[in-house]
């Protein structure tokens, strides 16, 4: 015999996402009831495929009313019942959760505490966690951040970017974001776009308005994105860094002693000579630099030919240079032509590695991407399960 109704029902709703928070909405108690009338539960005589089915009305409770993706939600309810046999349509009532419901999806999210926790930290983590570093602003950091995110959300991976570059933020902008994370209570949920999750200052002040503020509040609010959101099990972790070797570049070395750094340079000496100076920072945070990458390299001519607009040679030396002062091996990872392809991607708000994915600068990025996703977490911080006899 057939399973009930009901029962069919709550299993179809158990493959229905959250778009935020990427779970089952069965998982997370948010199906508050499951209502079938008429059909052959209803107690008449129509066929399981006649035009007499049920009707299913489903109650589903918002984590805030204001949920930016309850339209997503509904839909996609609907969609997921209505492709049962035995149902003529579905009705959504939307409700919203309880503080008591609220501190309980915390708690089942954060593993069983409701306080805040940087997961990334914590012994066991199995996230890859990547500074994306460079001594001087203007280098392309940003755009390499975004594009490696997206590139390896392409391929399959659980992607997070934290833009911490405080003052000067621009990965809303480059990944199309246009919305603030949704706040439960003291956890928010951040935004996704192109299969990324994204947090940043830029999503908390209005347009035009500059962030003012010292040290101290820069680490925390970087404390507050690692630990406040929401972030799910993540295979990676981008977080784009101011240049320089300032506040927030030692904030990341405290808060996250596992992550490792890459290097974003131009072939210019001068750009190059800086950007050696970010990555010896590893030095004294006792991180490793993962490798280096060279924007800006040349421009290609209509004859094929390479214009060679800021010299050559620049991310060979910081590569060279930091192998030399840290003692290992530092890769030039990839050598990024310039390309307007890619500075009219970025303004557009899809990443150049989406947008036109052959294009030169597109290929160079997604074979960076992919050396980073490849690479093994490593054993920094994780519990080596050695016991003293």
């Amino acid at each position: 015999m057939p399973a009930p109704l009901a029962d069919r029902v709550r299993a179809a709703l158990a493959t229905v996402v959250d778009p935020e928070i990427r779970r089952p909405i069965t998982d997370l108690g948010m199906v508050r009831s499951i209502d079938v009338e008429g059909g052959v539960e209803g107690g008449t005589e129509a066929g399981v495929d006649g035009a007499g089915g049920a009707r299913v009305t489903v109650g589903v409770d918002l984590t805030v009313a204001a949920c930016p993706m309850r339209g997503t939600l509904v839909r996609d309810v609907t969609a997921a019942v209505e492709a049962l046999d035995g149902v003529a349509g579905a009705t959504v009532e939307l409700g919203v959760m309880t503080p008591e419901q609220r501190q309980e999806l915390r708690t089942r999210l954060r593993g069983g505490t409701g306080d805040p926790v940087i997961p990334f930290a914590q012994p066991g983590s199995l996230t890859k966690v990547y500074a994306i570093a460079s001594g001087k602003g203007g280098v392309g950091k940003s755009s390499v951040t975004a594009n490696l995110a997206v590139a390896l959300a392409a391929d399959g991976l659980s992607v997070g970017v934290v833009d911490a570059d405080i003052y000067g933020f621009s990965i809303p902008r480059m990944l199309g974001v246009d919305r603030q994370p949704t706040r439960v209570d003291s956890m928010l949920l951040p935004p996704i776009a192109h299969g990324v999750k994204v947090v940043s200052i830029g999503m908390f002040v209005p347009a035009g308005q500059p962030v003012v503020w010292r040290g101290p509040m820069l680490h925390r609010a970087l404390e507050q994105f690692l630990a406040d959101v929401f972030w799910g099990d993540l295979d990676v972790l981008l977080l784009d860094l101011p240049p320089g070797t300032g506040d927030i570049a030692i904030s990341v070395a405290q808060l996250l002693p596992g992550s490792e750094i890459v290097v974003v340079t131009t072939p210019q000496t001068a750009a190059a000579e800086v950007a050696e100076r970010a990555g010896s920072v590893a030095t004294q945070t006792h991180q490793q630099v993962v490798g280096v990458v060279e924007n800006m390299s040349w421009l290609e001519q209509p004859d094929g030919s390479r214009l060679e607009v800021f010299g050559s040679g620049g991310g060979e030396r910081v590569a060279a240079s930091l192998g030399a002062a840290l003692g290992t091996d530092v890769p030039l990872l990839g050598q990024v032509p310039l390309d307007p392809v890619l500075r009219q991607a970025g303004d557009d708000g899809t990443p150049v590695v989406l947008a036109a994915p052959a294009s030169p600068g597109a290929v160079v990025l997604r074979d960076v991407a992919r050396s980073l996703g490849a690479r093994k977490r490593g054993l920094a911080g994780l519990r080596l399960g050695v016991q003293p006899v």
